[in-house]
């Protein structure tokens, strides 16, 4: 007969700064959480995750290790960053050396039930609800779509 295993993490080994709002239930761990932030419930935010002051990220968001975001951000529901890009044909499988950071800018909206890869998004930026972002983004705009496309405005 096989043992069940039930890990309870909740919030652990965070750092949390001033005046931070977290609905529960929620997965916090080794992560930093800067002043004034929200976390809606479902959230899952791992070590090494920086969220940086002012961010509210809503629920059901997946924040990986190796991923850091900027001041005065929105991250909406359902929104998933990868740091594992398949880079040898299937998971990496606990060889995190091949594992890639992301870095999110100041002032950055990311929609509901956006993907992002490991990349660089440029501050004062918008995704679009759904967007897959593959690729860095260094002009500030509007990106939507799969894979994420800067919206020209006519």
């Amino acid at each position: 007969m096989n043992a069940l295993s039930v890990q309870h993490v909740s919030v652990k080994d965070v750092a949390f700064g001033a005046r931070v709002k977290i609905v529960e239930p929620c997965n916090l761990y080794g992560c930093d959480i800067g002043d004034d932030c929200f976390i809606g419930p479902f959230t899952e935010i791992q070590k090494t995750a920086r969220i940086g002051a002012r961010t509210r990220v809503q629920s059901h968001a997946f924040i990986c290790e190796m991923v850091s975001i900027g001041e005065d951000c929105f991250v909406g529901h359902g929104v998933m960053f990868i740091n594992d890009t398949f880079s040898i044909g299937g998971p990496a499988r606990g060889q995190r050396e091949i594992w890639r950071s992301t870095t999110i800018g100041n002032r950055v909206s990311i929609g509901s039930n956006a993907t992002i890869l490991p990349i660089r998004i440029c501050d004062d930026v918008v995704i679009g609800a759904g967007a897959v972002v593959t690729k860095n983004i260094t002009e500030i705009g509007t990106y939507v779509g799969n894979p994420a496309r800067r919206l020209v405005r006519k």
